[in-house]
């Protein structure tokens, strides 16, 4: 498995990352048998980061037992304090006082070291963060006084949406050492100004949503419907789904010339920046994470071909927001 510098910590992570966003059934069904043996198949071959937070259901839960049942090398642990209370939408900006009240982070962070049995979380991340709350403040601060106090070992946000540029106030401020955003062959505005930023502070960068949902796997077709409780329920509608197709379908001219499948592609496209500390995918089925990983042994993806897809194929769209709009 590829690995890359986490640049606060000095410490190798690897360049795919487990995306615990599944474990909280959001993509079907599973049991917790076979999560963690999920987990540790991944952990085995060298996947060695993995992302969570306190609103993924179980999911630190049955992390923790994972890790309670493992016999390698620690794994580097990122999760993430959860914003108070029912959003009314989740791409429309808060107040700071209103999503994480004075107190509630640190809360969050006792939280999680509970429910993962560890004494410190490698990563602890803000799972929302708005260009207005600016670059100080006692949510700030109580990130900076979890870490002095060794109950956390860095610090970052992870952003609603697509609007990866928000961030970029805050990554210069130099209070940070991590940021989680979306980026995939869809969207690859983060190579234009977010990911040179980041390399040039130092800042690591978790990239999620790699697979879109899933949609950059070429599984999505014109009736495919999903199960209740399914995330993507809806997700793929906000297009509309014809012209998503027609875009994943654009991509398989590079398969399997350049890569041996559309996952492959994704992986790569998104993994082929320096500044991409890893990049994280959900993995909660072992067939899934096999396939995954399997990806890594590939070589990487030639300049010219990321080159041409980051400005042939971009489609810029946001199904993050809104399907109705707010009554004003």
């Amino acid at each position: 498995m590829k690995t890359n510098t986490f640049p606060f910590l000095k410490e190798e992570v690897s360049a795919l990352g487990f995306g615990a966003f599944g474990l909280k059934g959001v993509f079907g069904t599973f049991s917790e048998s076979e999560a963690i043996d999920s987990i540790h198949a991944s952990w085995d071959q060298g996947v060695n980061l993995i992302d969570t937070a306190r609103h993924y259901g179980e999911s630190e839960a049955i992390i923790g037992k994972a890790l309670a049942t493992w016999q390698g090398q620690r794994p580097f642990i990122a999760t993430k304090a959860e914003c108070i209370g029912p959003l009314k939408q989740w791409g429309i900006p808060v107040d700071v006082e209103e999503c994480f009240p004075k107190g509630h982070i640190t809360k969050e962070a006792e939280t999680s070291l509970r429910e993962l049995g560890v004494d410190s979380i490698d990563l602890f991340q803000m799972h929302l963060y708005w260009a207005n709350w600016g670059t100080e403040g006692y949510w700030l601060d109580e990130l900076e006084t979890l870490l002095q106090q060794g109950k956390v070992r860095s610090i970052g946000v992870s952003l609603p949406d697509h609007r990866h540029d928000m961030a970029l106030p805050l990554i210069h401020s130099g209070r940070i050492h991590s940021v989680q955003t979306i980026f995939h062959l869809f969207d690859p505005t983060p190579i234009d100004c977010f990911l040179p930023t980041c390399a040039a502070n130092e800042v690591a960068v978790l990239a999620r949503c790699v697979l879109d949902e899933g949609g950059l796997t070429g599984m999505l077709t014109p009736d495919m419907t999903f199960g209740e409780g399914d995330f993507r329920a809806g997700y793929f509608d906000m297009g509309p789904r014809a012209s998503y197709i027609e875009r994943v379908e654009a991509l398989k001219q590079y398969v399997p010339e350049h890569a041996s499948s559309l996952v492959s592609l994704a992986l790569r496209f998104v993994t082929a920046h320096p500044a991409v500390t890893s990049a994280l995918s959900s993995m909660h089925i072992r067939k899934y994470a096999e396939e995954n990983i399997k990806v890594f042994d590939e070589p990487e993806l030639a300049p010219e071909i990321v080159q041409q897809i980051r400005f042939q194929h971009r489609w810029i769209r946001n199904f993050y927001g809104p399907k109705v709009l707010p009554q004003i």
